[in-house]
């Protein structure tokens, strides 16, 4: 990997996720009509940002060591993993969360977009915004709720409300240029954000029950499900990389000082899921925990390793979240600190196991040394 890979430019990062419904507005429908259907509406970590890479490699050039699941054998197409969304930057991925949630309904439609806020859930006749030339993502939900028997209903919102990206580019730059901590100034932000944030995320959910009641449906003819956000970090004692030197930027791609990384992993990740739950708990619907999905597998965790020549693609072994890449020398950057190929289809488990559980809230981990069929759910108050 070269040095300049551990130059992070500030703003680029997007966060903190394929059915593209092509009118907005609410219709009259049957429940019962059309194919039993779960939906995603959201953000980057739930539209499948990521969904491309199997893993991290130091390899730029051809399949990146097989990691590159864009690959043509002669050069790169996005758009084999991502679709149409490669073009404005939704990136919903193959292997999305909602797409990899099998053996559960008949079809499973994303409607989530990378660098969504509450807004842009929404319907634009209540103050929604349309994002990257597609509707408010209420109003596509109205369209398939008037085609399809929509069970359930999965959001992941609130992360870009915060600022997620900003505070991952000021604590790698931070790390990389200023040689300071960010954990401290960035608490501060994270509060004053918090209840906006978190009023958006309530109205988020109001806003779907607005659109199921005006397709015809009853409250007991579907849940809604909030998640939180797994780490894409491990803590500073599960880095396998030194704190000192160049390691952790040039060859991990995790630039984070040690304290930063265990505010970020202990501290501002539980915050942010602990808010979501209450959130849940007042709007009376489903929570799935996300905070610790990806303990071991973070990006720069020792219980995974890169994927080389000699260490191929694996989903018992391999990272499940995507390192910094700020030059793009192996895709654009904003790719960067989420659940990868590995990590959507542990995710899509997770929504698959929550899908059988019709009350209650869970939490969702992983088992090491397995894949997606590891994941499993612990309940929780």
């Amino acid at each position: 990997m070269s040095p300049g890979r551990a130059r992070l430019a500030a703003g680029a990062l997007l966060l903190p996720l394929t059915l593209v419904a092509t009118s907005a507005g609410t219709a009259s429908a049957s429940p019962t009509a059309g194919p039993t259907t779960i939906v995603s509406l959201g953000d980057s970590y739930i539209s499948g940002e990521a969904g491309r890479w199997k893993g991290n490699s130091l390899t730029n050039s051809g399949s990146r060591d097989g990691t590159d699941r864009a690959y043509t054998g002669s050069g790169y197409d996005p758009a084999r993993v991502y679709g149409t969304t490669s073009a404005n930057g939704c990136h919903r991925s193959d292997s999305a969360e909602v797409k990899s949630a099998t053996g559960t309904t008949e079809a499973q439609v994303n409607l989530s977009c990378s660098g969504a806020t509450t807004k842009n859930i929404f319907r634009a006749a209540n103050g929604g915004v349309a994002y990257k030339g597609e509707a408010p993502q209420a109003d596509q939900l109205a369209s398939v709720a008037a085609t399809h028997n929509v069970k359930v209903v999965v959001l992941s919102i609130g992360g870009n409300d915060l600022g997620f990206a900003d505070i991952i580019t000021k604590c790698a730059t931070d790390y990389l240029i200023w040689y300071s901590y960010c954990h401290d100034d960035q608490q501060v932000v994270v509060d004053n954000k918090m209840e906006a944030a978190m009023a958006g995320v309530a109205k988020s959910i109001d806003e779907i029950r607005a659109v199921m009641t005006g397709a015809g449906y009853a409250a007991t003819d579907y849940r809604i499900t909030l998640q939180s956000y797994p780490s894409p970090i491990p803590r500073a004692s599960e880095n396998r990389y030194y704190e000192s030197g160049w390691s952790r930027a040039n060859t991990g791609g995790c630039p984070f000082w040690n304290k930063d990384s265990d505010w970020a992993r202990d501290s501002l990740v539980p915050q942010i899921a602990n808010r979501l739950k209450g959130v849940a708990t007042a709007k009376n619907v489903q929570f799935m925990d996300l905070r610790d999905m990806l303990q071991g597998r973070e990006v720069c965790a020792k219980a995974s390793r890169l994927v080389s020549a000699s260490a191929p693609t694996s989903n018992a072994s391999s990272e499940w979240a995507r390192w910094i890449d700020s030059q793009s020398t192996q895709g654009p950057v904003q790719e960067s600190m989420h659940p990868n190929y590995y990590g959507q289809l542990g995710l899509g488990r997770c929504l698959a196991l929550m899908y059988a559980k019709t009350t209650g809230n869970h939490a969702c981990r992983n088992t090491a040394g397995t894949g997606a069929s590891g994941m499993y759910l612990t309940a929780t108050p």
